[in-house]
């Protein structure tokens, strides 16, 4: 179950913005292999001022449609990380025009542990889910 944070800058439509997600979503299930409904996800607009967001060196150049993908997630191989990075770069360039130097994705693993979905329970490890 990954805890998908996304920041964006102000300033897109409701249905660019549902499609990000959308694909974003579909890019999850087809490599991280998670069920269908396992759907979590967070979208915070900004105003420009509030991301500076540069290019470490790489002389990657952002524009305003950066985006910063977060998400905490269970222990992933290395293969898929990379399909997933590579797969939603590839899409949100085809299908909504983003440039893939502005997609940016960092992982935060954990474990069964670290989840509760609520009732104050651990439901990964109480074999619920």
């Amino acid at each position: 179950m990954p805890l998908m944070r996304i920041d964006v800058i102000k300033g897109h439509d409701d249905a660019y913005l549902k499609k990000m997600l959308d694909i974003a979503y579909e890019v999850q299930l087809a490599t991280f292999h998670t069920p269908q409904g396992d759907r979590y996800q967070i979208l915070t607009q900004h105003e420009p001022v509030e991301m500076q967001i540069l290019n470490t060196g790489l002389g990657i150049k952002r524009t305003q449609d950066v985006i910063f993908f977060n998400l905490v997630t269970r222990p992933r191989t290395t293969k898929d990380k990379q399909a997933f990075y590579q797969q939603l770069a590839t899409r949100l360039h085809d299908e909504l025009g983003i440039s893939k130097e502005d997609v940016i994705v960092s992982l935060v693993p954990n474990n069964d542990d670290d989840w509760s979905f609520g009732n104050g329970e651990a439901q990964f490890l109480t074999g619920k889910l």
